[in-house]
């Protein structure tokens, strides 16, 4: 497993970004498929991006355009850069890692405490 930190969450108005890291420490980094999810209260935990060992990203259509995953795997670090934040994006937001084939659905093993995210109209 890897240990996963998230930061860079805070409180924004509409319209505005930010970039959320997670930097990862005990194994290779690069070797994994890398997400990010966010959860609501509420509401089910939903996947918002992922980037497999090649560097092949994914989203779903709801964060499509305004939402960028990367990483930089000498700093063993992972990015969400987060533009035209709106209301809805509000949710507190975890990266997650799996040694395994990169979808929103794989058992992922390894979590994050998560970081939040506040978004004010």
């Amino acid at each position: 497993q890897v240990q996963l930190v998230e930061s860079g969450g805070g409180s924004v108005q509409a319209g505005g970004s930010l970039t959320l890291s997670c930097t990862a420490s005990g194994s290779t980094f690069s070797r994994y498929c890398m997400a990010w999810f966010r959860q609501a209260p509420g509401m089910e935990r939903e996947g918002v991006a992922h980037i497999d060992s090649n560097g092949n990203k994914r989203y779903p259509d709801s964060v499509k355009g305004r939402f960028t995953i990367s990483k930089d795997s000498p700093k063993n670090t992972l990015y969400l850069q987060i533009n035209s934040l709106k209301p809805e994006d509000s949710a507190m937001y975890y990266c997650a890692a799996v040694p395994a084939t990169c979808t929103f659905g794989t058992p992922y093993n390894s979590w994050g405490q998560g970081t939040q995210v506040t978004v004010s109209s």
